[in-house]
């Protein structure tokens, strides 16, 4: 019975060597499971913050665009409203170059008119003066008589039946009527 119980104490150690080592091995893959855990789990809180990282940066950057497009709209009607003004003042310039155009136009027709004017004008005072002279009586003479100038000559007079003031008199009628009646 001995044997039998060395035996038994025998494969008792055994199995108890066996219980442990097994027990040792189990501690073993549990500790190794409990570090794979806490890494997995800051593995998944690490992607956890990323995500709502990922997340928050999706929504902002949904508003920046959200915001974006208004401006765009917004700028595309102030561009919209800018080219209708630059149409209105093109067209404006457009009709102020006409309207300049016309004006120096009617300038120069007026500055024509003038000059014609005053040529007229000069006709006709050098006319006034030929009619004057031919025409005006000089001072009386010392008989007491009128006497005609024959244009500042000194000493000879012209009697007012004389022929050639009467001849002189109607060329410068003519001369007057001519530049009046257009």
């Amino acid at each position: 019975m001995k044997k039998v119980l060395l035996e038994m104490e025998d494969q008792r150690s055994n199995y108890e060597q066996k219980a442990k080592e097994t027990l040792q091995k189990v501690l073993e893959e549990k500790m190794d499971a409990e570090q794979q855990l806490r890494s997995v789990q800051l593995s998944l809180a690490l992607a956890e913050r990323k995500c709502e990282e990922w997340r928050s940066q999706y929504e902002a950057l949904k508003e920046d665009w959200r915001t974006l497009g208004d401006q765009h709209r917004e700028l595309e009607s102030q561009l919209h409203v800018l080219q209708c003004k630059l149409q209105r003042a093109d067209s404006r310039d457009s009709q102020m170059n006409q309207a300049l155009r016309l004006l120096e136009s009617e300038h120069q027709e007026l500055q024509a008119k003038i000059e014609h004017l005053q040529g007229d004008r000069e006709q006709q005072s050098s006319d006034t003066r030929d009619l004057q002279a031919a025409v005006w009586p000089m001072a009386p003479g010392a008989d007491g008589g009128d006497r005609y100038s024959t244009g500042g000559v000194p000493g000879k007079h012209r009697q007012p039946g004389d022929m050639n003031n009467f001849w002189h008199l109607s060329v410068c009628l003519c001369k007057i009527q001519k530049q009046t009646i257009p």
